[in-house]
């Protein structure tokens, strides 16, 4: 048991578990937790809760946190002879904790790094570009839903939320671990486009003065959608560089529909008729 204190495995050791709140290493998770700016000049995120920590990819857990209660629990220990990791005491963990009721394991991990080539592997690809979205869950909803629909990757404009938010990071339920995604920094999408272009992307719009029906066009080569902020749409820069607009029809008293809806209902669409292809 003296090992579980002292937090073996690839540990450095030495340190009794953690039972206090103002212990430095709590502190950093806190502010990890909090700050924006920390995250990005340490390249380093949180990601909590059993789910999020079984899935995490073991070389970019930089240190894992695990409450007394979880681990008395834990039917399976190998995964701990692999990492860093640390005890600390229940009442200790449950304040540094994010989430209100915490689940008893937290990690920090290293950021992901991906270039626009990685998103461009596969021939065809099928991508999605994302403007300004504010809400981490709906960002968190597209990318669990780009998962499914066999999405190949994500571009975030620099105004979009933090993909490295808690709250974005616990609304992907893992599929940030899996899908390529670029976070693009300041200077104009002008090349972007540029670039896909030249590998015979398609750049379809969701716009509601869509020309086009989303479901009359056709997806099964290179495709990327445009997804715009969950209050404005497409900017009008954005929007005119597009390749085509396209509109999803609604009944009712609709105007439009939220932005992780919409990108469902194209993301989707796509992947049927891709499917189909594939299996002529």
């Amino acid at each position: 048991m003296q090992a579980a204190l002292n937090g073996s495995g690839m540990d450095d050791g030495g340190e009794q578990m953690i039972t206090s709140v103002t212990n430095a290493r709590i502190k950093h998770i806190q502010l990890l937790a909090k700050k924006a700016k920390a995250r990005r000049e340490e390249g380093l995120f949180l990601v909590e809760g059993p789910r999020m920590f079984f899935e995490a990819p073991v070389e970019r857990i930089e240190r894992a946190y695990l409450s007394e209660s979880f681990y008395g629990e834990m039917e399976d220990r190998a995964i701990l002879d692999r990492i860093s990791w640390e005890l600390v005491a229940d009442r200790v963990f449950a304040q540094a904790a994010e989430t209100v009721h915490s689940q008893g394991v937290l990690c920090i991990m290293r950021a992901m790094g991906y270039g626009l080539s990685e998103l461009l592997r596969k021939d065809d690809p099928l991508l999605l570009l994302l403007e300004d979205l504010q809400d981490p869950g709906n960002v968190g909803t597209i990318f669990r839903t780009a998962e499914g629909a066999g999405v190949d990757g994500i571009i975030l404009t620099k105004n979009c939320v933090d993909i490295y938010n808690p709250k974005t990071i616990r609304s992907t339920m893992g599929s940030v671990y899996r899908m390529p995604f670029v976070c693009l920094g300041d200077g104009d999408l002008s090349p972007v486009l540029d670039c896909l272009r030249e590998r015979g992307v398609d750049t379809c719009a969701a716009h509601l003065q869509g020309n086009c029906v989303y479901d009359r066009e056709d997806y099964t080569g290179g495709t990327m959608f445009l997804i715009g902020n969950e209050g404005n749409g497409l900017s009008d820069g954005l929007s005119a560089s597009a390749d085509k607009k396209v509109r999803i029809p609604m009944e009712g008293c609709l105007e439009s529909l939220n932005a992780g809806v919409a990108a469902a209902v194209l993301m989707y669409e796509a992947y049927r008729q891709r499917r189909r292809a594939r299996e002529r």
